[in-house]
């Protein structure tokens, strides 16, 4: 097998690493890791193929949301000798996550067309500063809805685990920060620097940007991960507004082929499962919020409680008014 670091033409890959306060110690930890690990041979660490700063405006700890703490290891350089600033987020909360001459330093690398990722929340705060407009940004589901909320006017998503766009690229945190640090590595370094990566870390095999992430949608049980993604996609558009064509083409399908799938796994068409988990969000609202009924029913995409009450009872047998008494007794 060629070495991973006997590849002596190639640019040793250079990467930035900005934490937030309140950052992802594990996600932070698999990216670095994996890039320390491609950068030699046999668990080495030496910076052969690869190298890495934490950057800070100080030298004060960052604190995690684990409460491990981490030293910057440089001051804010050049972003230009960087191949990837990578913003690297935590807990989402009202103070500011990082301070003025970290806004200055990744907007400055913007101009210069240095390529910055979001990991984790790192995507809220690139977005915050006007830098993930006009790229798809993916989030974990569990901040999708956060995200749009803040951001009606961006592209995201949350079937995925990461994307690389242009000059941007988000994660959606966890293990999936390793997937997207061995991608990197494999177009940068090489598939054997990837491959000595990921057999250390003890992954069989690094996942791609169209993996879904690993969340069973509802109670549906599903194995095709299209029908997940699609399932995935059916939440995020839970006020009904997506339609089956859309769905289909989320997923590479026709609407043929996607109703096909869905027969052949769920015995069901993709419009009533969709409505099924419309359905099912009305009654996590109906158990776990104080809602009215109209505002439930507007919330999942009907125009009225009477329509919304008749659909709620014909896919569950119970109105919803008896579903949140017997919740409250």
């Amino acid at each position: 097998m060629k070495s991973a670091v006997s590849n002596a033409t190639v640019e040793r890959l250079k990467i930035g690493f900005v934490l937030a306060r309140s950052f992802t110690l594990s996600a932070f930890a698999l990216f670095v890791d994996t890039l320390r690990l491609a950068s030699d041979e046999f668990d080495r660490s030496g910076r052969v193929l690869a190298d890495w700063d934490v950057l800070g405006s100080t030298r004060h700890l960052i604190t995690s949301s684990c409460g491990v703490k981490v030293a910057p290891t440089s001051d804010f350089v050049d972003p230009s000798q960087f191949h990837y600033i990578v913003v690297v987020g935590g807990l989402l909360n009202n103070e500011s996550s990082i301070d003025q001459e970290t806004i200055d330093f990744l907007k400055k690398a913007a101009a210069k067309n240095v390529r910055l990722i979001g990991v984790c929340t790192g995507s809220f705060i690139l977005a915050e500063l006007g830098l993930m407009r006009g790229h798809r940004t993916c989030v974990s589901w569990l901040h999708y809805n956060t995200f749009r909320e803040r951001f009606p006017d961006h592209q995201v998503r949350s079937d995925r685990i990461f994307n690389l766009d242009r000059t941007r690229g988000s994660c959606a945190g966890g293990s999936s920060a390793a997937d997207m640090a061995a991608s990197i590595v494999r177009n940068h370094i090489s598939k054997e620097a990837e491959r000595n990566a990921l057999e250390v870390l003890q992954i069989e095999k690094a996942r791609t940007a169209l993996a879904i992430q690993p969340r069973r949608p509802l109670s549906i049980e599903c194995k095709d991960p299209r029908i997940r993604a699609t399932l995935i996609m059916m939440e995020r558009h839970i006020e009904g507004t997506i339609t089956i064509p859309e769905l289909a083409a989320s997923v590479g399908l026709s609407r043929r082929q996607l109703e096909r799938l869905f027969m052949g796994e769920t015995h069901s068409s993709p419009a009533l499962v969709y409505r099924r988990v419309r359905m099912e969000r009305a009654r996590q609202l109906l158990v776990q919020t104080k809602a009215s009924l109209i505002e439930i029913a507007l919330e999942v995409g009907f125009e009225n409680a009477s329509h919304f009450s008749r659909t709620f009872s014909q896919t569950f047998g119970q109105s919803p008014t008896k579903v949140r008494t017997a919740a409250l007794n």
